[in-house]
């Protein structure tokens, strides 16, 4: 099959969206000593916040000219939670999901959970799964995101695309999300293997425009066997759609994809610029 092609400005241009730095300084978020999060100086002085059981406020602001920034205080969970839910009473926070994510520090050591709807505005990093499926001819499953979704509505996807939250590993949220968005167990997945990982970091639009992605996403390559076809669980996706190479390639370069998605599949295709 001859290579698809494709212009390299846009794959350079899509690689290089994948670290866009913030769009206004943004300061470190402590627990302790060490780093899970950042947010704009500002930001934290919109919400209002009760002291914790202990009397102590949630929240210290560090004001010292070499080590400006905000210090969780008492128990990362806790204070975190209770952040999240005054963000979110403040309309500052992304859409509530009841779903608890964890929050490493800047070594990758889990230091505690929060809701999901905080993380965007807090600058915390988010663990994502992602897996490409191709039809044994080589095709690849793509699918629509819903229109209702609060993120990239009505973009296209790779065949699957989820959080990790804090009770998963990457492997159960995988088997988890797989189900869940495609209605395919992995076990009857063929070939199935680790494609590799993309890390982004870009200003979100949570926290009215306050909030900064990043996130590390781990990405997977099966091969769906002939006869089996994706079929939706959680109403999170309008359709899906095998495509050819070229085809893909071709929507990509319209924008019809997610920034995630594009950057995955070029990557699985081996593109380079």
């Amino acid at each position: 099959m001859p290579n698809p092609t494709y212009d390299p400005q846009w794959l350079r241009t899509l690689r290089a969206g994948a670290i866009v730095p913030p769009l206004r300084p943004r300061v470190p978020l402590w627990a302790g000593e060490s780093v899970i999060g950042s947010v704009e100086p500002g930001f934290l002085h919109q919400i209002a916040l009760q002291p914790l059981a202990d009397a102590h406020h949630p929240l210290l602001k560090e004001e010292h000219p070499e080590r400006l920034g905000w210090r969780l205080m008492g128990d990362v969970t806790t204070s975190l939670n209770q952040i999240a839910v005054a963000l979110h009473e403040a309309g500052l926070a992304g859409a509530w999901r009841n779903e608890q994510l964890a929050v490493p520090d800047q070594f990758g050591h889990r230091k505690g959970t929060v809701e999901r709807a905080a993380v965007r505005p807090l600058g915390i990093t988010t663990l994502a799964v992602h897996l490409v499926g191709q039809a044994p001819d080589g095709r690849f499953w793509v699918q629509q995101r819903a229109f209702n979704k609060s993120n990239d509505p009505g973009l296209w996807d790779t065949l699957m695309g989820g959080m990790v939250s804090a009770a998963d590993t990457v492997e159960t949220a995988l088997v988890r999300e797989t189900w869940e968005e495609a209605g395919l167990h992995v076990a009857e997945l063929q070939g199935m293997r680790y494609g590799g990982r993309l890390t982004t970091r870009r200003p979100a639009t949570d926290g009215n425009g306050a909030g900064y992605v990043v996130e590390d996403i781990d990405w997977y390559v099966c091969t769906v066997p002939e006869g089996m076809t994706p079929d939706n669980q959680d109403g999170e996706v309008e359709q899906f759609r095998l495509m050819q190479a070229a085809d893909l390639i071709d929507a990509m370069q319209r924008g019809e994809f997610t920034t995630e998605a594009a950057l995955i599949f070029a990557d699985a295709m081996g593109l380079t610029a």
